[in-house]
């Protein structure tokens, strides 16, 4: 039996998702978008000059965390591809900060470019390769 979250097509899935995750959704909220082999690339960026790869657990795990380090997060979706289960997704992300950070002091808004490319099969999302450009 197909869950109905997973029903609808990829796009409409990642975009859904997206939606959670600016709403504050935490690892409750996101795990029935995410397959149990879920793997997040991140290409170096000002918070992560090494990069990172993460697995469901430690997404979840951030997702949760999220909720202490900003609020009020916004994406603005500026263009996305589809093919097949390959989405691809380009917005501008802002929020509120929660605690200090190395380039932002708390209640700054911190912004950032980002790209994504997501790989959604049977209406779960498989992976998400993020290039994300903070502006400071």
């Amino acid at each position: 039996m197909v869950d109905e979250l997973a029903q609808g097509s990829p796009l409409e899935r990642v975009l859904e998702f997206i939606r959670v995750l600016e709403a504050g959704g935490g690892a409750a909220e996101i795990r029935p978008f995410l397959s149990e082999g879920f793997l997040l690339t991140e290409a170096p960026h000002l918070l992560a000059p090494e990069g990172s790869t993460r697995t469901l657990e430690g997404v979840l795990a951030g997702a949760d965390q999220s909720r202490q380090v900003v609020e009020d997060q916004e994406f603005v979706v500026r263009r996305t591809t589809c093919e097949g289960g390959r989405v691809a997704v380009e917005a501008d992300w802002s929020a509120t900060l929660l605690m200090d950070l190395r380039y932002w002091d708390r209640g700054e808004t911190i912004r950032a470019r980002t790209s994504s490319v997501f790989e959604v099969k049977d209406g779960l999302i498989v992976s998400q390769d993020s290039y994300d450009c903070y502006f400071r």
